[in-house]
């Protein structure tokens, strides 16, 4: 089974829940299915480490990568709860990041599981009892793991996991990954006060894009 791919993106295509990306390692192009977060941090020409979760059909082998290995961890629990396909546990990914949905669990936050396309209100309380024990379990770090970067999956650097959150949360609104990229260039710098809060950090980023369109 592959457990993660470090290679150059040569293709990038974006989708309404998810995205796919033709990663080349050692000459071997390899299509992986991600999460719009894990698609937002991907340029074209540029290296990038994802985990990866291994799919293994009847009529397929279909590999699922991720830019965190709380995204991968995240993806594994929700592929336990019955009735979760790989389309639905990407949507869900691709809505909410790791700790965002860890925190809609732990709260039962049925509304904003609801966000999630093709999960009405009776799927959502479903999905919050099964995950409860799932999620009680996981511990969940937000760093990127991009090609030269040390951070990794665990980081414990704050301001990385909130940037995660932010990115996920433009991108689950719908904001492509230029705009994402772009929005999060112009946050404000590490020394300025609540540069580690997700939601001081995603009302800024809401105002650059609504000026720029």
């Amino acid at each position: 089974m592959i457990g993660s791919l470090r290679g150059t993106v040569l293709e990038r295509v974006p989708g309404s829940t998810a995205g796919e990306l033709l990663i080349e390692v050692g000459g071997v192009g390899y299509r992986v299915a991600v999460p719009t977060g894990t698609l937002a941090v991907a340029d074209v020409g540029v290296g990038l480490f994802v985990h990866v979760h291994t799919h293994v059909r009847e009529d397929a082998i279909i590999l699922y990568g991720f830019a965190t290995r709380a995204e991968r961890q995240c993806f594994d629990a929700l592929l336990g709860v019955h009735g979760v396909g790989p389309a639905l546990a990407l949507a869900l990914l691709s809505t909410h990041a790791p700790a965002v949905l860890q925190r809609i669990v732990v709260t039962e936050d049925a509304d904003a599981l609801t966000l999630v396309p093709g999960v009405g209100r009776k799927t959502a309380v479903r999905l919050l009892l099964e995950l409860r024990a799932r999620f009680d379990v996981l511990e969940l770090g937000d760093g990127i793991d991009l090609v030269g970067d040390s951070r990794g999956g665990g980081s414990a650097d704050p301001r990385a996991g909130a940037l995660a959150d932010v990115r996920a949360a433009l991108a689950g609104l719908g904001y492509g990954a230029d705009e994402v990229r772009a929005a999060i260039a112009t946050l404000p710098a590490d020394d300025e006060v609540g540069v580690e809060d997700p939601a001081v950090l995603l009302r800024h980023a809401l105002r650059e894009l609504s000026g720029a369109r």
